[in-house]
């Protein structure tokens, strides 16, 4: 089998990090999070990845050789010269995608998620139709597009931010195609949710499979870091000796072996602590997300943070409500930052009380 990856956006939700980086290569609990994607494509049968890629195409093709070569799979990418929305990218791949006319799957490149790839083939075989789409139960319904099914998962309508409850359950960014679906689609920028799944809808060739476990696009900070607690808890529940054990640890923490903790600190609940981190003595952090080569000075208070690559965060620093510091940051001692969004390769000499960007 053959699957597409739609990593094409700027990932302009995600900065400052995707600043730096392509946004399918921040890394999400120490790992890039497309890696957790292509590693599930893997172990479901997938030999063929095609990347839909536009926005630094370069690093992602240089980092994800060595992967492709690991994991024995082979990753090529398919350059978009302009956007192309969820859709067009399908027909600028075609010919890559009818090669032995198996079906093959399309996902978008942020979502985080317990990924069913097995069982969403076997329902897809099954029902013998030209599409599905994995769904997901949202608490609030209203928020989103959500998809109205039958009891045998068939698709009737797509109804945009129901007002009154029809259902809850929506797209989850996860699909499985025969290849006749690339005939319904033109080379030019569309969008797959608003112009394809409605017409495939009407001819009764949609069906929805319902995901279980948990479920996040984690494409912008805020939901990066719930993300985040969901996919800790879901390695509790499967692998707990892989989460960290030690004095002043609390709850769902994970930490690279490089890193390195001083004395009496507490960490956690929801930690994520990447490679050659250094956290000096009373450092309290919870709800956060630290990326490599990064120091948290003594007696730093963080909650609800991505902290970027490379940064630098002084004593008695307090940081809170979804800060993000990008690559090369450094926060000067004693300084309080509310909700703030920092650039690469700044200096933070003054505390930051509202929540603000800081160009």
């Amino acid at each position: 089998m053959k699957a597409l990856i739609l990593v094409g956006g700027f990932g302009t939700r995600l900065r400052p990090l995707t600043l730096s980086c392509p946004k399918p290569l921040v890394q999400f609990c120490n790992k890039p999070m497309i890696l957790y994607q292509i590693e599930a494509l893997v172990e479901a049968g997938v030999s063929h990845i095609i990347l839909a890629v536009s926005y630094r195409a370069e690093m992602l093709d240089n980092q994800l050789k060595a992967e492709a070569e690991r994991l024995g799979v082979t990753i090529t990418l398919s350059h978009e010269e302009q956007p192309l929305g969820t859709a067009g990218p399908l027909a600028l791949a075609k010919h890559l995608l009818i090669e032995d006319s198996e079906p093959f799957f399309v996902l978008n490149s942020d979502i985080i998620c317990d990924f069913p790839f097995k069982k969403m083939i076997q329902f897809h075989k099954a029902h013998r139709k030209e599409g599905t789409i994995a769904v997901t139960r949202v608490e609030e319904p209203s928020k989103y597009g959500v998809v109205v099914y039958d009891k045998a998962g068939k698709i009737e309508r797509f109804v945009e931010k129901p007002q009154e409850y029809v259902s809850n359950k929506i797209n989850a960014g996860l699909y499985i195609f025969n290849s006749n679906i690339l005939s319904r689609i033109e080379l030019r920028p569309t969008s797959i949710e608003k112009e394809i799944f409605p017409l495939m809808a009407q001819e009764d060739n949609l069906y929805a499979f319902e995901l279980q476990g948990f479920w996040m696009d984690v494409g912008q900070p805020k939901d990066f870091l719930t993300g985040m607690c969901l996919f800790l808890n879901s390695i509790r529940q499967k692998v707990p000796s892989t989460l960290y054990q030690g004095p002043g640890i609390i709850g769902n923490v994970l930490v690279d072996p490089s890193a390195k903790i001083g004395k009496n600190c507490r960490i956690g609940p929801n930690v994520s602590i990447g490679p050659n981190v250094i956290i000096e003595d009373g450092v309290r952090m919870k709800k956060c997300s630290v990326l490599h080569d990064t120091i948290i000075k003594s007696h730093s208070w963080l909650d609800s943070c991505v902290v970027g690559w490379k940064c630098n965060v002084g004593q008695w620093v307090r940081m809170e409500n979804n800060c993000v510091l990008g690559e090369d940051v450094t926060v000067n001692d004693e300084i309080y930052m509310n909700g703030a969004k920092v650039l690469p390769h700044k200096t933070i000499s003054e505390s930051v009380f509202e929540p603000n960007v800081i160009l």
